[in-house]
């Protein structure tokens, strides 16, 4: 009987969640957007996407293609960017 209870909490163990500290927040406001202007104009690449998730510290991040629907709700992690048929940044907000 002990080994039965003891073997039916094994894939309990399996469960838990491991909590990670989240990132600092930047020092200043990175969402405003005086501060993601400087953004516009370039080319929507993996490393552009990333160096903006760096700067606003934000995790998560949704590129919008001209046209494209997209939900609107609210996600304070991430960072959405719009752009243009050139595949260039045209602005990017937060949420």
């Amino acid at each position: 009987m002990r080994n039965l209870v003891a073997l039916s909490l094994i894939p309990l163990a399996a469960c838990t969640s491991i909590e990670t500290a989240d990132p600092a927040p930047p020092a200043i406001d990175a969402c405003l957007p005086a501060n993601l202007d400087r953004f516009a104009g370039q080319t929507a690449t993996s490393e552009l996407g990333s160096r903006m998730l760096v700067s606003t510290g934000k995790t998560a991040l949704r590129w919008v293609q001209p046209g494209m629907m997209v939900t609107m709700d609210y996600r304070e992690d991430r960072l959405t960017v719009y752009l243009d048929a050139a595949n260039k940044v045209e602005r990017a907000i937060c949420g």
